[in-house]
């Protein structure tokens, strides 16, 4: 029998899909950020890949700290960006009801898996602790 063996430390990661068009969310600039005493530190800006996930964890080993954190998926950006179309014009510069979408969340055990994924879509999104 295997032996469960925990690796030292966690690691947090994400995934985004794009419900409006049934696929990955390639190319969706997000940002990382530690909240602590009423600051905001942001700790890295990643966009994701062509599978809508990032090419590394964004926080694992010794990286991985108790704390609350936000991360904060630039979806109008991405939106405008994917050329989606409203009533057939292209909406380069029009502001999307989601522009930001912020997604606050504590890390209490760094030796955890915390996964944080996004469904999104112009008009709503849903996000819950994966595994």
């Amino acid at each position: 029998m295997k032996e469960d063996t925990k690796e030292p430390y966690g690691r947090l990661t994400t995934h985004v899909l794009d419900l409006s068009r049934g696929i990955p969310a390639a190319g969706l600039v997000l940002q990382l950020r530690r909240l602590a005493n009423g600051t905001s530190e942001l700790l890295l800006e990643a966009v994701t890949n062509k599978d809508g996930r990032l090419d590394a964890p964004l926080l694992d080993g010794s990286r991985m700290e108790t704390g609350c954190y936000e991360l904060l998926f630039m979806a109008g950006d991405y939106f405008r960006k994917t050329g989606l179309e409203e009533e057939n014009e292209t909406v380069d510069s029009a502001p999307f009801f989601l522009e930001q979408i912020p997604i606050r969340f504590n890390i209490s055990n760094p030796l955890d898996h915390y996964h944080v994924p996004l469904l999104v879509a112009p008009g709503g999104y849903s996000t819950y602790r994966g595994s």
